[in-house]
């Protein structure tokens, strides 16, 4: 039975693909909590293994909701109504497609490098797909774009972007982030709080490495 409370609101859900949640996408999951709460849709981190422990600051995140169901289940009654954010689609996402869609469905995690198709497993399902361009995102870039477009209306084409950019680790050292970002007003790419942090602390590791 679908959850009653997510009828009328729009609903970005990422459908978590991994027995475990890393530090990489703890700070994802609670980026995108804090902007969707502050934009008035909600955030569903949906098939959750029961056993699995979420990060202490994760859980504390305002707008988080944690869900052991699939997406299947919660939303049984409305299949229809699901668009899934997948990057073998053939049609891009536009602002008109808020008007046919309540709710936005990612698989987590959309930021490996290289990718691996995660989505392949919810693609299966049969739900709609729309694209979000050709770059490789991660999966809060995806779904702060997926918000400005069925959101805030504004077209795919029209959101600004930063590809690649480079993280200065220390005077001699620089990492490449291998996916695109939304840029900010400052021209900067947009990421999680703390996630620059986390990339000087581990620029030992590979990028795949901190999921």
């Amino acid at each position: 039975m679908a959850d009653q409370k997510l009828q009328h609101t729009k609903a970005f859900v990422v459908e978590h693909l991994d027995p475990e949640l890393g530090p990489w996408s703890a700070l994802e999951y609670a980026a995108i909590a804090r902007e969707s709460y502050a934009s008035g849709a909600r955030f569903l981190l949906s098939s959750v293994p029961a056993e699995l422990q979420m990060p202490a600051d994760l859980a504390a995140t305002q707008g988080l909701e944690v869900e052991q169901r699939s997406v299947e289940d919660i939303f049984a009654d409305r299949k229809e109504k699901v668009c899934l954010l997948d990057p073998a689609a053939t049609t891009e996402l536009s602002p008109e497609d808020g008007d046919i869609f309540e709710v936005f469905l990612f698989g987590g995690i959309l930021g490996d490098d290289p990718p691996r198709d995660r989505t392949s497993e919810l693609r299966k399902k049969g739900y709609t797909g729309r694209r979000l361009g050709p770059k490789q995102m991660t999966t809060d870039t995806a779904v702060r774009v997926t918000r400005m477009i069925v959101h805030d209306r504004v077209p795919l084409e029209e959101i600004p972007y930063v590809d690649y950019p480079e993280i200065l680790i220390n005077e001699h050292e620089r990492t490449e982030m291998p996916f695109r970002y939304v840029k900010d007003a400052q021209g900067e790419p947009i990421m999680p709080a703390g996630m620059v942090d986390l990339i000087k602390k581990d620029a030992d590791k590979g990028v795949g490495d901190l999921f």
